[in-house]
């Protein structure tokens, strides 16, 4: 066989003492959270650029709002305290009005989806010291206007806006009805797959509020049962679009607040409305709309006192095209946005009317996170893989495409939290070999101006435990050199034979071969090495920050490339000599588990064992943004669906197979699993399952996570 050639070889020297005086970690201390990281608590940046604040907690009993100087990193002062006024109970979050005059905080919250949630909401005045609550029931998104007179929410799927100093509301819709109408917030598919919830925004002088009504009536409910502790179970019952089902029917309004009138706006019938955003000109409002492919999209601008609508740009994709938060306007309103359209994702300037004048950054390399346009110094900062697919640094680059800078110089994940004014950016890096650390920079050279936090103390705590280096280098698999990254067992050696166990994820655009540092699940890898396996995971294609054509090559079909990648990895793998090619492994959750049960079926002569944790067992039962983004609809491409559905070939089964699955799960329906359970039971195939009442796709609660993963080792030893 070819030779693996070494890309990057990382190795933890953690103790000079021997493997034998070690100890083994264990379940109990992973998922009892033993080796976690110390963080920097999340900050929010004042306007003024040289402070921020921080909720902290104290204990239980008491939250404040701090205020710290990003020079010194000392506290000023504390802003508010729930000890201060009996009329400010124990606070989870907070946000500031656009003059810091006014803070929202959040009381008695509670989850609705994976980012929905439902609250008590306090107004406290910075000045006054003044407490208003805003309703005694619990509510929606509550938003300040940027002039700070009103707060406008969601209650019962019905948009209210609260005139602060009266302390009188007005219900602006009416039509709100659970399961038919909603007003003001998301429907579950696009708060999973569009990844926002509050679905209107203030315009920048607080006169106006844009908004999006979700019909959902003829959109297909599910239903799942809830066990609890009661003598009968309950149902949850949810509209939830399947791949090619019906969605909502989603339309835009603009509630004007003096008037108190509301106006439906013609966009032309669009299928999504993904984002909403005012531009700095109060009486215009940015709006992007897509196609059911998601091949094109659009962006318009709107109008606040005609209603006018004209088209700013359109991007269009043979495959589907990102929605993202990375459109910036500037004081002219020309604006920023990111494409794919030179084959990576980059950063490009448009004008007020659309017309591109420049892309700012160029190269055989994606773009993957964009921080914001300082107006004072024209410079643009972003995050991208320029040092690597599985880097990330910090760069900034002139407005006009020159001057770029890297910022950060450490190898391996750096991220950026920048102050309001950009003088300033917190650091936040980590790699294989060193968890995370934050540090303080000047955002105009990089220069760090102070250490704020490591985690040196769980380095020191690791030294006692049998940890291996994880190996990074690059794998030729079907014509491409793929990200990959190994853990051997203590005291390897090349002589002796090992099991292989693969791990995956595999979905459009992911990232699993990563130089940063250890997750929970890497430390349950670090156990099996510890227990004599090669552990290994590869990044095959349709995997993400290699490109458009090697993200989106999977497009129609996926599990079929992705498949191919992982089966021919492990074959290639069984070539090395300390290999031993009857004992391979596959496991993985979601997308992962779908994959390593269509490994072990489609690659059944290379596979002896698979785990598929919540697996999506067929693409028609899940949700129709995510899978027609990648799939069209089943109408249109049922071969795409059906050959890659690993129920529809059940008898292939020859490997060991442990499938899992939460009951309560609203993401990937425990139907996928049922299915597939039906399909082996008729093929009269051996298999082993567990079902976890009640939880939902992350499969967590109380001693659930412990529970899992000694099962999920325990047949691992048994079988591979």
């Amino acid at each position: 066989m070819k030779k693996i050639p070494p890309l990057i070889v990382f190795v933890l020297v953690l103790s000079t003492v021997t493997v034998a005086q070690k100890q083994q970690i264990t379940i109990e201390e992973i998922y009892g959270n033993q080796f976690g990281t110390e963080r920097l608590e999340a900050l929010r940046s004042m306007n003024n650029g040289k402070h921020y604040t921080v909720l902290n907690r104290e204990d239980r009993n008491v939250s404040a709002i701090d205020k710290y100087d990003y020079k010194t990193q000392q506290k000023i002062e504390t802003i508010v305290s729930s000890s201060d006024a009996a009329a400010i109970p124990v606070f989870s979050s907070y946000s500031f009005s656009a003059d810091e005059s006014q803070i929202l905080l959040a009381t008695e919250v509670e989850a609705i989806f994976r980012r929905s949630r439902l609250g008590v909401y306090y107004i406290y005045d910075t000045a006054s010291k003044a407490v208003v609550k805003i309703a005694d029931y619990k509510i929606q998104e509550p938003t300040l206007s940027p002039n700070g007179k009103h707060v406008a929410y969601v209650y019962d799927n019905n948009m209210y806006v609260m005139d602060i100093a009266a302390n009188t509301t007005k219900k602006i819709t009416s039509d709100g009805l659970k399961n038919k109408i909603i007003n003001g917030v998301t429907d579950w598919v696009y708060e999973e797959e569009f990844a926002f919830v509050r679905a209107f925004a203030w315009n920048s002088d607080g006169t106006k509020i844009a908004f999006l009504r979700f019909d959902e009536t003829e959109v297909p409910e599910f239903s799942m049962d809830i066990y609890g502790t009661a003598l009968y179970q309950r149902q949850n019952v949810f509209k939830y679009p399947k791949a090619g089902e019906a969605n909502a029917i989603v339309s835009l309004h603009m509630y004007d607040v003096a008037g108190n009138n509301t106006t439906s706006i013609n966009l032309g019938k669009p299928y999504y409305i993904p984002r909403i955003k005012w531009m700095n000109d109060a009486n215009t409002l940015s709006v992007q709309t897509l196609n059911r492919h998601q091949d094109r999209l659009q962006l318009h601008a709107v109008n606040a006192t005609s209603h006018a609508v004209s088209l700013l740009l359109e991007d269009t994709d043979k495959a589907y095209v990102d929605v993202t938060d990375n459109l910036t306007f500037l004081d002219d309103d020309s604006f920023i946005w990111t494409s794919e359209k030179d084959g990576y994702n980059h950063i490009y300037l448009y004008g007020k009317e659309g017309a591109l004048k420049r892309q700012i950054t160029k190269g055989n390399w994606d773009v993957t996170n964009y921080y914001g346009y300082d107006k004072r110094k024209k410079k643009v900062y972003y995050q991208s893989v320029e040092n690597g697919s599985i880097n990330r640094d910090v760069y900034s680059i002139g407005v006009n495409g020159k001057g770029k800078k890297r910022l950060t110089q450490e190898t391996g994940r750096n991220t950026a939290a920048f102050s309001t004014n950009f003088t300033y950016f917190i650091n936040t890096f980590s790699s294989a070999t060193t968890p995370p650390k934050y540090t303080l920079h000047q955002a105009s050279s990089g220069k760090k101006v102070k250490d704020i936090k490591d985690n040196t103390a769980l380095l020191e705590k690791l030294k006692g435990y049998q940890m291996s280096p994880k190996e990074f280098s690059t794998i030729s698999i079907n014509g491409n050199d793929l990200n990959m990254w190994m853990l051997k067992p203590q005291n390897f050696d090349a002589s002796k034979k090992y099991p292989l166990f693969m791990f995956q994820y595999s979905g459009p655009g992911s990232q699993m071969v990563s130089n940063s540092w250890n997750s929970a699940n890497d430390y349950w890898h670090q156990m099996l090495a510890s227990e004599g396996y090669v552990v290994v995971c590869v990044d095959g294609r349709g995997t993400g920050l290699k490109g458009r054509d090697f993200k989106k090559v999977t497009q129609k079909e996926l599990g079929k490339y992705e498949v191919e990648d992982q089966i021919a990895a492990a074959k290639k793998l069984s070539e090395l000599p300390f290999i031993d090619e009857n004992r391979t492994g596959i496991w993985g959750w979601s997308y992962g588990g779908f994959m390593s049960t269509n490994c072990i079926l489609k690659g059944n002569d290379v596979f002896e064992m698979a785990i598929a944790v919540a697996p999506v067992t067929s693409w028609r039962f899940y949700d129709t943004v995510y899978t027609e983004r990648y799939m069209q609809t089943p109408q249109e491409n049922a071969s795409g669906y059906d050959e890659n559905s690993p129920f529809n070939y059940p008898e292939l089964l020859k490997g060991k197979y442990l499938l899992v699955h939460g009951t309560g799960d609203d993401n990937v329906h425990v139907q996928n699993s049922m299915r597939m359970i039906e399909a082996l039971v008729q093929a009269n195939k051996d298999f082993e399952m567990a079902v976890y009442p009640d939880k939902a796709h992350s499969i967590f609660g109380g001693n659930t996570r412990v529970h899992l993963f000694h099962k999920m080792t325990k047949f691992i030893k048994e079988n591979l």
